[in-house]
């Protein structure tokens, strides 16, 4: 710890928030995804709204360094709220990265009005869903716009051309990353085959054992719901305390996982013997490598 802000509350020397909050609606209906075609209700939209809104006001007012990064339910970037959520933290000093995990079904005009050297985007591509055309054309808008992305694709068979496709129209810079799907077991030949496409494929491809490492998460790392409640990771059930009365930033400290995987690359980017901070040094959150993967 740094020491005390203004208000008693512990000053983190620096702090990554992954929020999500109400939101769970999709406009896509992807049969891998439990969220898909979903509709929230008026109510639940208004709550998602307004606990975004007092997020963002916590994260204003902080004096210390933040990194955030939107993992919702749903698809974030649909919703005004959140476009002009990531504008207006983008613009704060102390805040060193804003990004969010997104379908970029949304118009992309408003990352113009964003600080690009803050703004990043976490982009996934569902073949089905939409057309190569119309994905490969976001892509080509965020590059004219000068924001930071990574596009990734889910490790099923039938996404293997697509993918193979979308890589070679993709800039060398633009990182593609694959993620494992959920149950599948790959084999040396399939693995093989998606880690021409993506060289780091291999962090994907099986859990990792983690009970007992250490992991930042819990001590400069931790996940943040629409109440505030504060956990170590997405993952780990059990609340360390709450954001917005102090409660969570006096509870950080160095913790061990506690579960006996991690498989999902939010997670997992985090457990220190991976060393995977190293190999996205400046782009652990929106997921782009310190170096092109060869």
């Amino acid at each position: 710890m740094a020491g005390v802000q203004a208000d008693g509350t512990p000053r983190p020397d620096e702090l990554t928030l992954l929020y999500r909050g109400p939101l769970a609606s999709c406009d896509y209906d992807c049969p891998y995804c439990p969220f898909a075609k979903r509709r929230d209700d008026p109510d639940r939209l208004r709550a998602d709204r307004a606990a975004l809104g007092r997020f963002a006001d916590w994260v204003a007012a902080q004096d210390f360094p933040i990194s955030v990064l939107f993992t919702p339910w749903g698809e974030g970037l649909v919703r005004s709220w959140y476009r002009s959520t990531m504008i207006e933290l983008s613009h704060l000093p102390h805040v060193r990265r804003v990004a969010i995990q997104t379908n970029l079904s949304s118009r992309l005009r408003w990352v113009a009005e964003a600080d690009r050297d803050t703004l990043a985007l976490w982009a996934t591509y569902h073949p089905g869903q939409v057309t190569h055309e119309r994905f490969i054309g976001k892509c080509r808008e965020l590059l004219a716009h000068g924001v930071r992305f990574s596009v990734g694709v889910v490790g099923l068979p039938d996404h293997a051309e697509p993918a193979k496709r979308l890589r070679a129209e993709l800039p060398d810079e633009v990182y593609l990353w694959i993620n494992a799907a959920e149950g599948h077991l790959y084999t040396d030949e399939e693995a093989a085959g998606w880690t021409a496409i993506d060289p780091l494929f291999g962090y994907s491809r099986t859990p990792h054992r983690s009970l007992g490492l250490p992991c930042r998460t819990g001590q400069s790392v931790v996940s943040v719901d629409g109440e505030g409640t504060v956990r170590r990771c997405h993952f780990v059930e059990r609340p360390i305390g709450n954001l917005y009365d102090g409660s969570a930033l006096r509870a950080l400290r160095p913790r061990l996982c506690s579960l006996p995987v991690c498989d999902c690359h939010i997670g997992y980017v985090h457990l220190e013997p991976l060393d995977l901070y190293r190999v996205f040094a400046g782009g652990v959150l929106e997921r782009i490598p310190a170096a092109t993967p060869d």
